[in-house]
């Protein structure tokens, strides 16, 4: 049976770069626990967890930035926790997931329990480019079961500094036929407005079953009337055929990387909402083992295949571009899928 594709709400993105902020990252996890109705000792779980985690950023690489975030799977939910820096690395990641191991003032439980704790756990750390970390806790014992996420497509959204809504904004679904559809909105500029339009985006997008990429841009373009309008793309893929089609509007990135390579997909020119004087779609192949990133331009395109070769895991490469690409001072929005 297929897992669902649960829907991730990018909760708070905190910079860590002081003590004081390791209470905050851990304030905020529990706080979405409790939220989201966990038992009073999952919600434990979680604080320790987070702290751990904030810890390791602020000691051994000086600083870094904690994402936490909500994943909603029909009743069911979890908390969802990535941490990403630009430090050293870690030299011995084996080392580091035994108990009682620290090396620069932490609580010393190690990474191991962290992973030990959490449903689910990815780490990727490079020496002279830093580590990336997610962490995944379903509710506990309160009747509400575990779920298992789509382990093949995720996203993570990102604010500009200072502003509270994000105005890039993505959605996936499954069709009948077993193919994976993908969309991303990058509203204009950035705020509220901006998320608006992003928002009517998926709104529309979730409206009805697709027919073709270049028929869903189609309707974002009338859809986004009357807002502030942005730059989409939706792709649909189809690992059976090893095809991907794609269409974009604005400048939403789109790529198929296989191994040491990244073609890049085609977007028009046009902003969806005020003016479209074309749409079309283009084909790619879809090889065994390709991977497919859609984001916005809050991200450079001035990445290759060969940073990101070693993850295999969607919601670890795209955390990994946010922190390398996502340099822009704008909103940033990726999405990955690794059908």
């Amino acid at each position: 049976m297929t897992p669902p594709v649960a829907v991730a709400e990018d909760v708070a993105w905190l910079r860590v770069d002081d003590p004081a902020h390791v209470g905050r990252a851990r304030r905020a996890a529990t706080g979405l626990a409790e939220q989201l109705v966990f038992d009073e000792s999952r919600v434990a779980e979680v604080g320790l967890a987070v702290t751990e985690i904030a810890a390791n950023l602020h000691k051994h690489a000086g600083e870094g930035h904690v994402l936490v975030r909500a994943l909603r799977a029909g009743d069911r939910a979890a908390v969802e926790v990535v941490a990403f820096d630009t430090g050293p690395g870690i030299a011995d990641t084996a080392l580091a997931m035994l108990d009682g191991q620290s090396t620069a003032g932490t609580l010393g439980i190690g990474l191991g329990v962290v992973a030990r704790s959490a449903d689910h756990f990815d780490l990727s750390s490079r020496r002279g480019r830093g580590t990336v970390l997610t962490a995944r806790f379903h509710a506990g014992t309160r009747g509400v079961p575990a779920f298992a996420a789509d382990p093949t497509v995720t996203g993570l959204t990102r604010p500009l500094a200072g502003e509270q809504a994000c105005g890039d904004a993505y959605a996936v679904r499954r069709t009948a036929d077993g193919r994976l559809w993908l969309m991303m909105c990058d509203g204009s500029g950035h705020g509220p407005l901006a998320a608006t339009a992003s928002r009517t985006a998926v709104r529309t997008f979730a409206e009805d079953e697709p027919t073709s990429p270049e028929a869903v841009v189609a309707k974002l373009h009338v859809a986004l009337r009357g807002t502030r309008g942005g730059a989409v793309a939706a792709a649909v893929l189809d690992p059976a055929r090893g095809a991907v089609r794609f269409a974009g509007l604005g400048n939403i990135a789109g790529a198929v990387l296989t191994e040491g390579h990244k073609r890049s997909m085609v977007s028009v020119p046009g902003i969806a909402g005020f003016q479209a004087r074309t749409i079309k779609a283009f084909d790619y192949e879809l090889p065994p083992g390709a991977r497919v990133v859609l984001h916005s331009d809050g991200l450079t395109e001035r990445w290759s295949s060969e940073d990101v070769a070693d993850i295999a895991s969607p919601l670890l490469l795209a955390a990994t571009l946010v922190r390398d690409a996502g340099v822009r001072r704008d909103d940033a929005g990726v999405l990955v899928a690794i059908p």
